[in-house]
């Protein structure tokens, strides 16, 4: 086999990152259609069919991070990708709720091999002086699958219903496995790790105790809590003339932030540095949306500006993974701990401000961004203490 250009294949693990997110996206995209064919399923159940994917990821990140290297990178990602396709293709037949739920748990732990596995595999094959940019456009797989999907998914579903999008989903994730096992060099024989309680609980407390291996999830999941939460009140909750623009512009701001201004930054104060400015980028939002609050120019600068921000905590957490960890065993487990926290923040995040927001209004959302921001600056100012 002739070699693969770094390019492409973080191109392709990037690609099958795209389908990973949509994993999420394509049932929040037909969450409408969903109540329909489930007309006895109530709010929760409906709610659950959209976040149970993130279950596995939340309850075993970390352990997926241990096992990823033993089991084989090229095998692990084949695997899922294929699993992922033939899942969503008989979600595609709209089985009955208790068993859709079960394919988007099966379906979870696709997309937790793929997010533990593929920005590992880009650390190790992009070069040294790409890493950075390698590692933030991975940065982007949600915003810019979320983004594809409410361009492209409404007119495949009004022509040809909702099982069409998961139809087309599951080919998307069938092409990128068959394109991964072509251009992925073959693994090792899989060495399975012990998985007794207590040496996992021992694998958790070194990696949590590592101020290296632990500190890109600390800050991302200060990320996430803030992000998606944002992305999924915000817009609604700013009236009607901006709720539109919110809506396409929060993710498009964010990538671009963090693909030009993020990059150029990664190489100037470093990821932890990147991260600790997006976080303090964000407080300076968080105070002019407080203050711009009603008014349509100030309240829509002070949102977007939030936006970039958040993008330069999105794609530098990744960059921190190699940057802290030079072995690939480190930078498993801190991708592991990535999904583990990350999945702890798209869980808890909007559920939280939406309850601040009935309690206190509106202006609970700058609070919101504050608090987490500043929880971000000092987990990683105390990570960078400990590394000292």
């Amino acid at each position: 086999m002739k070699p693969i250009s770094p390019f492409w294949l973080v191109l392709a693990l990037w690609g099958a990152g795209l389908g990973a997110a949509a994993q999420f996206g394509k049932i929040s995209i037909i969450f409408a259609q969903a109540g329909a064919i489930y007309p006895l399923a109530g709010p929760l159940a409906l709610g659950l069919l959209v976040s149970i994917v993130g279950f596995p990821g939340l309850i075993f990140g970390t352990t997926a991070g241990l096992m990823v290297r033993g089991l084989g990178w090229r095998r692990v990602l084949v695997v899922a990708l294929s699993l992922g396709a033939a899942v969503s293709a008989v979600q595609a037949l709209f089985p009955p709720m208790p068993v859709m739920l079960a394919l988007r748990v099966l379906e979870g732990f696709s997309h937790l091999a793929v997010v533990v596995a593929a920005p590992v595999l880009i650390a190790q094959v992009a070069p040294v002086a790409r890493q950075g940019l390698a590692m933030t456009l991975w940065s982007t797989f949600f915003a810019v699958t979320y983004t594809l999907l409410a361009v492209l998914a409404p007119p495949l579903v009004n022509a040809a219903g909702p099982g069409a999008l998961l139809l087309a989903h599951a080919l998307w994730m069938a092409g990128f496995a068959l394109l991964l096992a072509r251009m992925l060099p073959r693994d090792a024989p899989a060495t399975w790790p012990r998985l007794s309680l207590p040496a996992l609980a021992r694998d958790h407390r070194a990696i949590y105790a590592s101020p290296r291996v632990a500190a890109p999830a600390m800050g991302f999941v200060c990320y996430t809590m803030t992000y998606v939460a944002l992305l999924t009140l915000l817009p609604p909750l700013s009236g009607p003339v901006l709720q539109g623009l919110l809506a396409t512009l929060l993710p498009l701001v964010s990538i671009a932030v963090s693909l030009l201004l993020g990059v150029w930054l990664l190489g100037r104060i470093g990821a932890v540095g990147t991260v600790v400015l997006g976080f303090v980028a964000a407080l300076i939002g968080a105070a002019g949306l407080a203050l711009g609050w009603g008014s349509l120019v100030p309240q829509l600068a002070a949102s977007l500006w939030i936006g970039g921000a958040l993008g330069l905590v999105q794609g530098a957490s990744f960059a921190a993974i190699p940057a802290l960890n030079p072995g690939p065993g480190e930078r498993a487990q801190a991708a592991g701990a990535i999904a583990q926290l990350g999945n702890l923040g798209t869980t808890l995040g909007t559920p939280l401000l939406g309850a601040l927001i009935a309690d206190q209004g509106a202006l609970a959302v700058p609070v919101f961004v504050s608090l987490f921001a500043v929880l971000g600056i000092a987990l990683h100012l105390l990570q960078a203490a400990r590394r000292q």
